[in-house]
C-alpha cells in the first residue's frame, strides 16, 4: 500500500512534522511581514514582538519540516529494503 492511501499511523514518520514545520514556517513569514510593514511606511522601527516571533518561527518550522522530510525519505527506504529483501 502506498503511503498516500495508508492509514495515518502507517504513513512515514515525518508526515506530522512536515505539518507542523510547515505551520510553524507560515506563521514565521507573516510576523515578517508584519515586522516590515511599518517600516516601508515610514516608522522608524518595526514591531520588536514580531521579529522576535519572526527570528525563532522561521527558522523553527524549516528546521521541522526539513527534519519530517528526512525522517518520512528513511522510512520509505527502509520500507522498500523490507519488501526487497527475500524471505
Amino acid at each position: 500500500m502506498s503511503a498516500r492511501h495508508a492509514a495515518p499511523e502507517q504513513r512515514g514518520d515525518g508526515s506530522r512534522l512536515v505539518a507542523v514545520g510547515a505551520v510553524l514556517f507560515a506563521l514565521g513569514a507573516v510576523a515578517v511581514v508584519v515586522a516590515v510593514v511599518p517600516v516601508l511606511l515610514g516608522s522608524d522601527t518595526g514591531p520588536t514582538g514580531a521579529i522576535t516571533v519572526a527570528s525563532v518561527l522561521l527558522p523553527l518550522g524549516f528546521a521541522l519540516a526539513l527534519l519530517g522530510l528526512l525522517r518520512g525519505a528513511r522510512a520509505r527506504r527502509r520500507a522498500a529494503r523490507r519488501s526487497s529483501t527475500p524471505t
